[in-house]
């Protein structure tokens, strides 16, 4: 029996996987230039085996100059986040923690609309929102291991004081920015886009989600442990406060260099652990893994839309709410009819 449950864990993990593959591939031909299916694998095998260039020139340009980065981009953050949720999940044992859950996210808006404000570049922008998103997160930290009480509960409680005062402060710089320029570039910003990654906003995420998402997805089995609760860790010989602070650290590295590059995008980290956990169960050790190629895959599905559906990009905040709401509304009400019955 044991043998057939794993075996179905991993016939999922290989079908998330192959649908990984075919949305990645898929969105290189979605978007305001059209690139038919042929002629996007004509595009890719030419330039791969070295064939003469009969397609046109601004093909190329669009696929790997325009196209490439972003949807890196978004495979990336949405793997990124999906994993941090599930490891702020199971660490915290709440199904309602999410990457932002101790401020990175509030910081690193902040970060953002001050440079903004100041009227820094792009790579200043997301150095900016990147450094405070790991301050906010350090300083909610500080502060739980100073409270009284349980020290998940303590974190939890400074995170989200911490996001509170970062909020306002963001409302304080929107308050005070010229309303015809800085206060429009703060607000879209903040709603979260991928309209403006090149490889080297890329190479600034990448190596910091590859980095805490390699340290998330070694904690699996620690996870596992933790979630059974902190006494019955401690006694399989888990050093839980040392882990503690490595999932904080690692999930922070990835939630502020996603928030850094992307903006603010919400509900992915929330609901993506949420469908793996209905899909594989609570195992960490393959939840984690399948939350990373759903986020993924979901993250580029989302881009697609909001590059084609219309003329003028709609904002990566705007749909992931519009999807991830009314399906959170759903799983609240589906738990809601099984207690009852």
């Amino acid at each position: 029996m044991k043998t057939f449950a794993t075996r179905k864990r991993a016939s999922w993990v290989v079908a998330f996987a192959v649908v990984f593959v075919v949305v990645f591939i898929g969105s290189f031909a979605v978007g305001q230039y059209p690139v038919s299916p042929g002629e996007l694998l004509h595009v890719f095998f030419g330039t791969i085996v070295g064939a003469p260039h009969t397609w046109p020139a601004n093909v190329p340009l669009v696929l790997f100059d325009i196209r490439m980065p972003r949807i890196l981009a978004g495979a990336l953050i949405g793997a990124g986040l999906s994993v941090a949720g599930a490891a702020y999940q199971g660490l915290f044992r709440n199904p309602m923690a999410s990457p932002d859950i101790l401020g990175a996210s509030a910081g690193a808006g902040f970060g953002a609309a001050l440079a903004i404000f100041l009227g820094l570049g792009v790579a200043a922008v997301s150095a900016s929102a990147f450094v405070a998103g790991l301050v906010a997160v350090g300083v909610a930290y500080a502060v739980s291991t100073r409270a009284r009480g349980g020290p998940v509960l303590a974190m939890v409680l400074a995170g989200i004081m911490i996001s509170s005062l970062f909020n306002a402060a963001v409302s304080y710089v929107k308050l005070v920015a010229d309303p015809n320029n800085v206060l429009p570039a703060i607000t879209f910003w903040l709603m979260g886009s991928l309209a403006n990654v090149g490889y080297a906003q890329l190479l600034w995420a990448g190596v910091p989600v590859v980095v805490g998402g390699a340290v998330l997805v070694a904690s699996r089995w620690q996870l596992n442990l933790l979630t059974t609760g902190e006494d019955e860790a401690r006694s399989m010989g888990v050093n839980t406060r040392v882990m503690r602070l490595v999932i904080v650290a690692a999930a922070t590295l990835i939630t502020s260099a996603s928030v850094a590059v992307s903006g603010v995008i919400g509900w992915v980290g929330l609901v993506i652990p949420h469908f793996s956990r209905m899909v594989v169960g609570d195992d960490h050790r393959v939840m984690m893994p399948v939350s990373m190629l759903m986020g993924a895959s979901f993250m580029m599905l989302v881009d697609d839309l909001a590059r084609s559906v219309t003329t003028a990009e709609i904002p990566l905040g705007i749909l992931t709410a519009f999807v991830g709401a009314p399906f959170f509304l759903y799983l609240i009400v589906a738990r809601g009819k099984r207690r009852e019955a």
